[in-house]
Parts: C-alpha cells; structure tokens; sequence
C-alpha cells in the first residue's frame, strides 16, 4: 500500500530494496550507518542482515532478487536456500543431508559450495552428500561409494574410507574415472557447421537477457552454457521452446520478449526432454511408455491358448478391466489410509503384486505370462524376445542408454530423474527417423555418474547422425566439450549477465579469456 511504500531506507522503499539482487542488497547494507542512538539500535539488525546475505552469496545464489517467487526456482537453487538458512541457524550437532547439491552449478561456484559445507563441519555438524562431482568427491573426508553397476548388479559396497581408499580400488568405476583411465575423449572432429541452416533469434529480452541476438546452427550438436543465472533458462525454455511449441503444436504459450526468430520452418518436430517422471500415475512404467507393452500383449493375444479362450490384446492391459486385478486395479498395490500419518502402499493380497487376475495370468508366452514379462529387466528382455525386430529394437535403445538392469514393469514413481529422462531419450531412439527433430534438453548429467554420462553423450550423438538437433543447457564439462557449438552467456548471473560472452567451437570458447566457462573447458580439452 502507498503507506507502506512511503518508508524508505536509504533512499528506497520495500518493493524497490526486493527488486534488487542478493548481491546488490548487500551493497547497499554494507554501506548503511545510522546515526546516535539509531545506530545502537539497528547494530544487531544489520549484522544479520548482513551475515544472512552473505551466506546466500556464499552459496552462490547472490544473482537471485529478494522477491524472486520460489515456485520459479530451479531444485537447485532452492536447496541451496535451504543450504543457506542452515549456516545460519549456527546449530551445531546436526546431520545435514544433501542430494546433489551441485545440480545447475558451474564450476566457478563449485569450491565456493564446498567451502560452504565445509564451514558447516567446522561448527561440529556432520554433512552426508549424495554427489556425483568429482570435486566433491575430492573435497570429502570419507567416501561410501556403492555398485558395481546398477540394479541387480550392483547395491553392494564398493569402498568405505579416504580418498585415497577410493583411488586404490580396483572394483569401483567411480576410482577408474578419477584415476583417468576410463575418461570421455572429445571427438576427433567437429562436424562442418551449414549457415544456411540456423534459428535465428534476434532482440532476446526476457528477464535478464539484454536484447542479444542468438544464431543456433540446425544439425548439430548446440550446447548453451554459463555460470547459474546468466539466462541460459530464460532463452532456452522461455523464449525458443514456446515459439516452437507455437508454430509446430499451435499452442497458446506466449513466448519471452523477443524482437523476432526465423528459421523455425526448418524444424518439423520439437521434443523437450526433462528429468520430470515419464507418467502421471502408479501404472506407467518403461513398457508402456516406449510402446513395448502394446507389442508384448498383441503377442500374448496371438498365443494358440488366448486364441482358444477368446482374449484379445486387452486382456493382457492393467488399465482397464478383464485381465487385470479388480482388488487393486491393475495397480499391483493399495494405498491404506493412515490416520495422521502419511498414507502407505502395501503389496495387493489379491494378486500378489502381478496386477493380473488367475485368467490372464495362464497364458504363457515361451513359458512365461504377462506378470513375468513385467519383472524382467531390459537386457533379459532383449534375449528373450530375440527374433522379433520391432520389440528388440525399443530394447536395444533402453540398453543403449544404460537401462538395461530397469525392469519393464517397474512403476514411474520408483524411478529417479535421470533415469526418466534416459528412458525418453530411449523412446525417442526407438521410433523410425521421420522429419527433422530438435531435442532440447536442460542439464540431462543431473544425478548421473562418469559411466552414466559416457553413455549420454553417446545417445546424443547418435541422435545427431540420425539427422537431428539438439540444444543442451549444461555446466558438465565432458558433455560440453562434446559440442559442435556453444553459446556462452554471462559473464555473471543477474543483472550482471544476460549477454553473450563467446560463441563457438569448444577450442573457440576455451580460448577467450573473458568466458568463465572457457577458463574451465581449456583445461579439459588439453587433457590427454
């Protein structure tokens, strides 16, 4: 209200102090005094005002405004808000839980994280990460590192001890990767960029993107990259997405200021491919999604006893009714109602998790039913249905992209982001090359190991010689050395980004000394 408006503190009032970044705020309290005895009573104020700004600086999140809303906040910069109001609280005793902390970090702010934690330890507080950076890794005092693989094949430790424990283990791909002996080479070659072939965006001025103009070659592989909150977000998810989406879909979606984009007519299909869970209930899972599923039941229906007994290709669905369990609903589970505590799933005593009632369940195929197709992971899946082309090829991609231990069955709601994320990236390179596609992806290495990584880059590039784009938001440096193209914005977050800092080849940005994440990229592009 005007009334409320009408207070100001050096020389601005609420809503204009909000307006500013954590950074600039800090500025303005560095400098504030008051005078006599004002100034013994706002001294303890402004001294947690001050360290509170600070600690979310520290944690490298000073680019954000005050008023910035949270629901427009990355995972990652909300933990590190989290992260901060800890520190904060100066309680000590605590164990501090973080998952991935680094998630949409560069690695300017990596050692800024780190030393963050390490003050958090200093206070006599115990800090257990789940981490996949190597600098973390390094940083830690005591490293539990699980596997040797995933699923089935791994779930057993590995190494229990010092880094330097770690680094002497001969079981763990996480001490191959760290020793350089396993490492992801950067290609041998750089394909030909075609400049008649790019989007054109011109005048880009959503939030902090000072009117730019981005040039994205088409064919390529396209990476754009920055330190946290140069904008990256804003021109990929804000402004190109939805004008694509707008041409391709005709969707509604309003894109980010922007003066004009041309070359859009040469795209035929955008694809945006997150970590967010491939289905919206219990039921979906990797089968139905990649369109396995509806393969496997026309198999089933084709059976000479299916035949016999009348069944179509719907009895074998769990989403609808006749072969599926009417206790559960096709569900393999029941949610029981706790009273004052979170609800729990218990396993259906009716059909004992298969989500199948007696009928369908005795029909076999090659010996096994429906229910036992559903448990069978990937790679086994690929032996089993060996000879029929189109269901081994969506396999084949599922193993491709290093889910071959997930079982076909296994429900949505069990999987994490990137595994999501890499069965999309599966369905996408299990269809049959039509049009030319642009696949967007913002930071797919999130909750990705070196071995996981090494088997991304591979699908991406797979994707490309199908005759494809992509345009890829990312900090990790053994993706972005991959690239055909970067696009580098910066040079700060906030305010103080918003511009293109350097544009081109991996060896074109590593070598301009104004790119932060070219200072970076040098030194993994001269490793051997």
């Amino acid at each position: 209200r005007p009334e409320a408006l009408a207070v100001k503190l050096d020389g601005r009032n609420i809503e204009e102090l909000s307006s500013l970044s954590i950074d600039a705020v800090a500025g303005v309290f560095s400098s504030i005094a008051f005078p006599g005895q004002s100034g013994v009573i706002a001294a303890p104020i402004l001294e947690e005002i001050r360290r509170k700004l600070q600690f979310m600086i520290d944690v490298g999140i000073g680019y954000l405004t005050l008023n910035r809303a949270a629901a427009t906040l990355s995972g990652g910069e909300s933990q590190r808000i989290r992260l901060a109001t800890q520190i904060g609280s100066g309680l000590v005793g605590v164990c501090y839980v973080l998952d991935e902390p680094t998630t949409g970090l560069h690695q300017r702010d990596n050692a800024r994280l780190i030393r963050t934690l390490r003050n958090l330890t200093d206070l006599g507080n115990s800090v257990l990460v789940v981490e996949h950076d190597a600098e973390t890794i390094d940083a830690a005092d005591w490293i539990v590192d699980i596997g040797p693989h995933a699923g089935s094949k791994g779930g057993r430790v590995l190494v229990n001890g010092t880094r330097e424990t770690l680094l002497a283990s001969s079981d763990s791909l996480t001490a191959a990767y760290l020793r350089g002996e396993l490492r992801i080479a950067k290609p041998s070659a750089r394909r030909a960029i075609d400049s008649a072939r790019a989007i054109e965006l011109k005048g880009a001025a959503e939030n902090n993107l000072k009117s730019i103009d981005v040039r994205i070659p088409l064919g390529l592989f396209c990476c754009v990259t920055g330190v946290s909150g140069s904008g990256k977000s804003t021109l990929v998810n804000q402004i190109l997405l939805p004008a694509l989406r707008r041409r391709l879909n005709n969707s509604r979606e309003r894109p980010g200021a922007h003066a004009s984009i041309e070359g859009l007519s040469q795209i035929d299909k955008v694809i945006e491919i997150d970590q967010s869970p491939i289905g919206k209930s219990l039921r979906s899972n990797p089968a139905t999604y990649t369109g396995i599923f509806d393969l496997v039941r026309q198999l089933f229906a084709k059976t000479r006893e299916a035949k016999l007994r009348g069944y179509n290709a719907a009895r074998f669905s769990f989403n609808v009714k006749g072969g599926r369990c009417e206790a559960c609903r096709g569900q393999g589970t029941r949610r029981i109602e706790m009273h004052f505590l979170p609800d729990i799933l218990v396993e259906c005593g009716e059909c004992r998790g298969t989500r199948y009632n007696r009928e369908a369940l005795d029909i076999r195929f090659r010996g096994k039913n429906i229910a036992d197709v559903l448990a069978m992971p990937a790679e086994e899946a690929l032996v089993f249905f060996d000879g029929f082309a189109r269901i081994k090829q969506l396999l084949v991609a599922l193993c491709d992209v290093g889910l071959g231990y997930l079982q076909l069955g296994q429900s949505s709601a069990t999987m994490s982001g990137g595994e999501a994320q890499r069965v999309k990236l599966a369905a996408e390179l299990g269809k049959s090359a039509i049009g030319h596609t642009l696949y967007v992806l913002d930071e797919p290495t999130s909750g990705l190991h070196f071995a996981d990584i090494h088997q991304l880059v591979d699908v991406l590039d797979r994707l490309v010689k199908l005759g494809h784009s992509l345009v890829v938001i990312e900090h990790n440096l053994d993706v972005i050395k991959q690239a055909d193209w970067i696009i580098d914005l910066g040079p700060e977050g906030g305010d103080a980004g918003g511009r293109i800092v350097a544009q081109g080849t991996p060896e074109e940005v590593a070598a301009d000394p104004k790119s932060h994440t070219g200072q970076y990229l040098r030194g993994v592009l001269d490793a051997k």
